[in-house]
This record gives C-alpha cells, sequence and structure tokens, in this order.
C-alpha cells in the first residue's frame, strides 16, 4: 500500500503535481518561519550568554591566579566594555576568544572595536586603553558582531591598589538572567526571553493552523477517491496507509524546502537587532533538538491531519455523501477562555522573580487563551449563526446561517488562522506599544549631550579634595555627599543630601544656578537642569547651603558633571579624560547615551510587534484561502444540485460571502478583545504598568487585515462557476 500510495502521489496528473505543490510550498513557508521563531529564542539565549566569562568578579576567590577589573564605558552612544586583567600566579584562565592574556600594555580588541580605533582619533578612544593593539578577541566571547569590548593587560601591582578589582580562579556560568543587576555589560536578556517566548508561540499557532489547512484541502478533495476505494473492498487500514503516505510526501517535501529557505536567509535574518544587536548567523539555529522536532513533528502533524480530516470515509464508504448533522457546540467551550484570563490575572501581584519563572507563568496563560479562543469559535459561530438567521430577509443570509449553524465547527474552522492572527496582533501591539510610550520621552528628543555624569558610586572609597582631573576638556561641577544626618528639605518636601559650589555651578552651562550671592547650595545627584515634575523653584535657582567653598573640599564627591559643546569629539576626549582619572565600574555617561540604550531595545520590541504582526497576517491569509477553497470543494454537490433546481449563481456566492465573514467578524472582535485584555494582565504583573489605548494605527491594521480577508473569500468566489457544473452533481 506504500507503493500504491506513492505511486497516487506521484503520478497521479496534474492535478496530483498542483495539489502535492500547493501543500509543499505551505509547509515551506510554516517551516522556515517555525525555524526563525524558535532559532531567535535560542539566539537570544546565547546572546546573552556568551558574555558570561565578564561576570569572573561575581565569584572572587582571595588568592586566584587572575586579577580582574570590569568597567562598562561608552563611545557615541554605544556600550564599551573593557576588562582589566593581570596574571597574579601561575595557572592563570585565559577568556575565551585569546590566544593568550595580554601582557602591561597590551590589549585585544573585538572586530569592531578594532575598526574603530583605527577610524578615531587617539584622543577620543584609544588613550582609555593605554597600550597597543595585541590582537582580535575571537567570537566565543563576544554577544554580538558589533560588540565593543576589550581585555587590557596590566602589572599585578597596578591591579592590586584599585578598589574595584578582585583575584579570581575561573569564568563561571553566571548569565545576564541569573546575574544580580549591575554585574553584566554585555546585551541584557532579562525580559527578553519571555517576550520572545510569547512571540515564538504566537507564530507556532498560526503556522500549525496553515500546515493542518493545506494538508487537509488535499485529504477533503480525495474523500471521493478514498470512498470509492471503500466500496471495492480496501480496508480502513489500506485507506490510511495511502492517505498518510500522500501526506507525508507532500509535507517532507515542504519541510526540506522550508529548511532550506530559512538557512538561505539566516544570515539576513540575524543582522536584524531585534535584541538592540544583530546575532552571529550561527546564534540563529534552533539546535539538534528543535532541527529533529520539526523535522519530524511537521511530516507527523500532516499525517495525523490528513487522517482526522478522511475519519467519515473511515466510518462508512458512503459516510462521504451520508452524514449526519453534528451536534451542536455548547457553552462548556468557553472554560478554557476564561481559565486562561483567568491565569494571567492570578499573577498580578505575584510576579515571579526569575525570567524563567515568568515564562512558566505568563507564557501557559497566553497559549491557554489561544487554545480557548479556537475551542469557543464554533460556539461563536453558531450564536452569530442564529442571530443572522433570526435577522434574515433575503434566501442567501437564511440559507448561510442554516448552514453555519448546522455545521459551524467547519465555519469557523476557515478563520481560526485570522482570529489568531488578530488576537497575536492585540497582544503585540497593546504591550510592546505601551512600554514603548512608558519609556519614551515627553517630547521624543534624542537626549542632550552638553552634560556627562560620572557617579561616585562607592561612597566609602569616593575622592575628596580637588575631584575634577587636569587637562579636561569644557568645564566641571563637583557634586557632594553631604555629612552623615547633615540634610536639607527642599521644595515640594523633597530631601536634598548633596552639596556644590555655586562657582562651578555657573561655569556648567545648562545646570540650575544657586541664588544671586550664594557660595553654596543644596543639589539633586546629578545637579542637572530640573524639569517637570520637579519643583518650580528648583528651576529657578537652588536652595543656599550655609556652607564655605573650602569647607565642599573635605567632602567625599557623589558625581562630577562635565559640560562640553556636545559634540563627539568633545564629548569622547572629556570621557577619556575622566575614565583614566577614575577607572570605576560605570563610565561617565550623558543623557543622550541612557536614551540611545533605551531606544535600541525598544526599536527592537517594535520590530518583534512589526514581524509578528505581518508574519501572523501573512499565515492567516493563506489559511484563509486554502480553507475557503477547501470548503468550496467539500461543498460541490450540494451547491450543484441548488444549481440545478435554479437558484442563481450569484445567490450561491452571496451564501459563501455571507457564510465565511460572518464567523469572520464575530471571531475578530472577540479576539481583538481578548487580546488587548490579555495584554493589560500581561503589563499589570509584569511590569506594573497600565494598557496604553492602542494608536489609530493599530486599528487601521485591524480593519486592513479583516478587509483583506474578505478579499481573499471574494477572490475563491469565481471558484463556484467550475465546480458547481451539472457534472458535479451527476458524478458524485
Amino acid at each position: 500500500m506504500i507503493r500504491f500510495g506513492l505511486r497516487l502521489t506521484l503520478a497521479g496528473g496534474r492535478e496530483a503535481a498542483l495539489r502535492l505543490t500547493l501543500i509543499a510550498v505551505a509547509v515551506a513557508l510554516g517551516v522556515a518561519m517555525l525555524l526563525t521563531a524558535v532559532g531567535g529564542m535560542s539566539g537570544v539565549v546565547k546572546q546573552s550568554d556568551r558574555f558570561d566569562w565578564a561576570n569572573a568578579d561575581m565569584t572572587p576567590v582571595a588568592d586566584g591566579p587572575l586579577w580582574w577589573d570590569l568597567h562598562i564605558d561608552m563611545y557615541a552612544q554605544s556600550t564599551l566594555a573593557r576588562i582589566d586583567t593581570a596574571a597574579a600566579g601561575p595557572g592563570a584562565p585565559v577568556p575565551p576568544g585569546l590566544p593568550r592574556l595580554p601582557g602591561p600594555g597590551e590589549f585585544y580588541a573585538s572586530p569592531a572595536l578594532r575598526d574603530l580605533l583605527a577610524s578615531t582619533p587617539d584622543a577620543q578612544l584609544k588613550d582609555r586603553l593605554a597600550g597597543r593593539l595585541a590582537g582580535t578577541i575571537g567570537d566565543a566571547a563576544l554577544p554580538a558582531p558589533d560588540s565593543l569590548i576589550a581585555v587590557v593587560g596590566h602589572t599585578p601591582e597596578e591591579l592590586a591598589q584599585r578598589d574595584g578589582a578582585v583575584r579570581v580562579a575561573s569564568f563561571p556560568d553566571i548569565g545576564p538572567r541569573d546575574c544580580p543587576s549591575g554585574c553584566y555589560a554585555g546585551i541584557p536578556a532579562n525580559g527578553l526571553l519571555l517576550i520572545l517566548s510569547v512571540v515564538a508561540l504566537a507564530l507556532i499557532f498560526p503556522l500549525l493552523i496553515l500546515v493542518g489547512s493545506a494538508t487537509r484541502l488535499a485529504a477533503a478533495r480525495r474523500e471521493q477517491r478514498f470512498a470509492a476505494m471503500r466500496l471495492v473492498g480496501a480496508t480502513p487500514r489500506q485507506v490510511a496507509i495511502v492517505s498518510a503516505v500522500e501526506a507525508t510526501v507532500s509535507s517532507l517535501a515542504g519541510t526540506a524546502a522550508g529548511f532550506v529557505i530559512f538557512y538561505l536567509v539566516r544570515d539576513r535574518l540575524a543582522a536584524i537587532p531585534f535584541s538592540g544587536s544583530p546575532m552571529f548567523p550561527s546564534d540563529l539555529s534552533p539546535g539538534w533538538w528543535g532541527v529533529l522536532g520539526v523535522a519530524v513533528g511537521v511530516p507527523v502533524a500532516s499525517a495525523l491531519a490528513a487522517r482526522f480530516a478522511l475519519r467519515r470515509v473511515h466510518i462508512s464508504p458512503l459516510g462521504v455523501t451520508r452524514r449526519g448533522t453534528p451536534r451542536p457546540p455548547r457553552a462548556y467551550r468557553l472554560i478554557p477562555l476564561v481559565l486562561g484570563l483567568a491565569e494571567l490575572a492570578f499573577f498580578i501581584g505575584r510576579r515571579p522573580e526569575t525570567s524563567n519563572g515568568q515564562v512558566l507563568a505568563f507564557v501557559p496563560g497566553i497559549l491557554i487563551v489561544m487554545i480557548g479562543l479556537v475551542i469557543a469559535g464554533p460556539w461563536l459561530t453558531m450564536a452569530a449563526a442564529r442571530l443572522l438567521a433570526s435577522r434574515a430577509r433575503r434566501p442567501a443570509a437564511l440559507i448561510a446561517a442554516r448552514r453555519l449553524a448546522d455545521n459551524p465547527a467547519a465555519g469557523f474552522r476557515a478563520v481560526s488562522g485570522l482570529v489568531l492572527a488578530l488576537f497575536v496582533t492585540s497582544v503585540a501591539v497593546g504591550v510592546m506599544g505601551t512600554v514603548a510610550a512608558d519609556a519614551d520621552r515627553p517630547d521624543d528628543s534624542p537626549g542632550s549631550t552638553e552634560l556627562m555624569a560620572l557617579l561616585f558610586r562607592d561612597r566609602e572609597h569616593a575622592p575628596t579634595g580637588t575631584v575634577i582631573p587636569a587637562g579636561l576638556p569644557g568645564t566641571a561641577a563637583v557634586v557632594r555627599t553631604a555629612p552623615e544626618g547633615v540634610k536639607a528639605e527642599g521644595p515640594g518636601g523633597f530631601t536634598l543630601e548633596s552639596l556644590a559650589s555655586c562657582a562651578e555651578l555657573a561655569r556648567v552651562p545648562g545646570l540650575t544656578p544657586c541664588k544671586p550671592g550664594a557660595k553654596t547650595a543644596w543639589v539633586m545627584t546629578d545637579a542637572r537642569a530640573m524639569q517637570d515634575p520637579w519643583p518650580a523653584e528648583w528651576r529657578t535657582a537652588w536652595p543656599t547651603a550655609d556652607y564655605t567653598p573650602e569647607q565642599l573640599t573635605a567632602l567625599p564627591a557623589t558625581s562630577l558633571i562635565v559640560g562640553t559643546d556636545g559634540t563627539t569629539a568633545s564629548v569622547e576626549r572629556a570621557r577619556t579624560v575622566l575614565g583614566n582619572a577614575y577607572p570605576l565600574r560605570w563610565g561617565p555617561i550623558t543623557d543622550a547615551d541612557w536614551q540611545a540604550d533605551t531606544t535600541r531595545v525598544l526599536d527592537g520590541w517594535k520590530r518583534l510587534a512589526n514581524v509578528v504582526v505581518l508574519a501572523s497576517l501573512v499565515l492567516a491569509g493563506l489559511s484563509l484561502a486554502v480553507n475557503v477553497a477547501g470548503g468550496l470543494a467539500e461543498r460541490r454537490r450540494p451547491f450543484s444540485v441548488l444549481r440545478l433546481t435554479g437558484v442563481p449563481l450569484s445567490m450561491l456566492r452571496r451564501v459563501v460571502a455571507l457564510e465565511s465573514a460572518t464567523p469572520l467578524l464575530t471571531a475578530a472582535l472577540v479576539a481583538v478583545g481578548a487580546g488587548l485584555l490579555c495584554a493589560h494582565l500581561f503589563l499589570t504583573a509584569q511590569m506594573h504598568l497600565p494598557l496604553r489605548s492602542p494608536g489609530v494605527t493599530f486599528y487601521v491594521t485591524v480593519i486592513l487585515g479583516v478587509l483583506l480577508s474578505l478579499a481573499v473569500i471574494a477572490s475563491t468566489l469565481p471558484l463556484l462557476r467550475r465546480i458547481t457544473g451539472p457534472e458535479a452533481a451527476r458524478n458524485d
């Protein structure tokens, strides 16, 4: 029977070849997107964990053979990680990607940093590394191809004098998902794995529907032939084998083509900075388990879909034409949808602390909601059909309503892909749009580069006396910590614990000045110009302090504020001087640096939202076309009989349009509402943010998606003339 099934599949003429091609193309698209989703999740984890070695100072060893000091700096709004090292004894471990430890006066640079050094004046960048380039850091140590990382060699005596340097014995596996805040200098993955898990889930469901729809279309068209095989003596098992062979051959061809498509476009996909930085192509890989799961799972799913589609033939050889009306769906189908929403609501105020815990908390809830929409769909379709029947004034509406009420599951099946696509779109736009709106600046400005702040976080080792280093470009002001227990209450009830010299504040353009005649003032930590919601008095003048400038010099510095002309050259020269004078864990930073880092992450999330929306709508459109075409093929005989009884072709077209549009519009409203509700519950539980109302673009996208779906339905109506001729009724 296997050989017979292969012959029917491969030598069945033009119709069989067209059917095979259709299923293979649908499966290929589905497999390529599925591999991209699974590979993207794996890539984010690899990208995040690739820089674990930089967190070696999280497990210090008193007599470790390697001195280690991590610094997080910036250059032109890009993060630059510098690790200062020195061998403290024999057996010092070598970081990944390096052939050896750099000696004193040497450094290794990542490829992106190496290229940047070649095109940048030394005073702006190379002078921070204090040595000669000894080589390039290999990919094994880089989170992303554009990572700026340097490993700088020093003498053990030099690092022994540094407050932040520690001795280590190895490079532990401490990734950013498990490391406390402040220990990671690469690409943050906290929360991103959760987002990508939802994205992968959002793509997998429409993909499975597309694959199942394409396979079921072919199986449905072959019901008549298999029924004839049963009538001449074929057993149900033999029919099942032939059906499985035909479905498996086409899905295997599509799966192989999907793998080819994925690996052909993988380099371009990896270059898209969804996480804020591009990936290495090798990172965008589903792994052996992912490859095995897709390679085996898709053909098996296709075979099962074909087997399920032929269940009527297995009941009876005449089951194709002698069908009873299925039982109407009951209201209990709404239970999974309600349970999924309740699961998401449960974690409001109970959010797990770890990223893995958050994935396990929120992803199942969204999964249950998606399953609930599919399960509840037939009941919603039946309710809409009954409403349509009660208000029908024309024969076409009445026929469509009665047919939908007769088999609402079949009516909903055609639009199930679009329903999930609209749900995914609503969740993606609701979550990512709210996060972006919450983080965006009110004036949508890129941030200022004129003011730079260096924070002395370790107050025990903060400098006193003359803090401004010699040769610093621009002007500077020192903010100092008030004596313990001494503080002032500013306007609005804010407590001030920092002091600054009024003469220094006046030298830095853009800083809020002191009151006329004041020598010192109480200020905020970074002493920047105040904006709302700070009290209006602070935007005019700082409160006067009862200290002399001489008394301030004995106090430890809280921060150092530097004013430049805002150009890259002046900002980076000042950053170089400050970094060499104070090799702290966190280097000086401008407001534009903070804003750029946030913008990169938000832009990546927006790209993810766009990909999810476009991919899910495309998959939904393909599923809709396949299902509508399959539905027409299934109903060719009753439609042919109606035409023979005198029903005009135009009325049949209105019937098909109403049968498809009614469940589409009904379920679309429910899907959008459920998606926005899920987004609200997720945002409240995960980020303590209320849902922001989606913009006009979202509603336009939804309306266009529905209109395009209706256009897809309309494009299949010309098939009615071809498949409902008198020969269809006679031959069947």
